[in-house]
């Protein structure tokens, strides 16, 4: 039994219903991605950055410079000390 029923309009628009919004937790400007999986066209909410998208904001396009697993874990270990010391105070 379907959740919702939408009616196409003459210009190919569609209303999603208030259910389906809140399942899917979009809202105005939200955007949708609609797959094909087999027989069945299948709408979910897309995400609002790419992989790409974060790695430019991040590293401004250049390659990040190498570092062993040792300073990684040393790195992040330092991040979430100071995330949670900030917390407290």
């Amino acid at each position: 039994m379907p959740i919702a029923r939408s009616k196409i309009t003459s210009q190919g628009q569609i209303s999603v219903p208030a259910d389906v919004r809140k399942r899917l937790g979009v809202g105005p400007g939200s955007m949708l991605e609609w797959d094909e999986e087999g027989d069945k066209i299948v709408v979910r909410r897309a995400g609002r950055y790419t992989f790409e998208d974060i790695h430019n904001a991040i590293f401004k396009g250049k390659r990040p410079k190498r570092r062993s697993l040792r300073e990684l874990q040393e790195g992040l270990g330092r991040y979430v000390a100071e995330r949670y010391l900030r917390r407290q105070s």
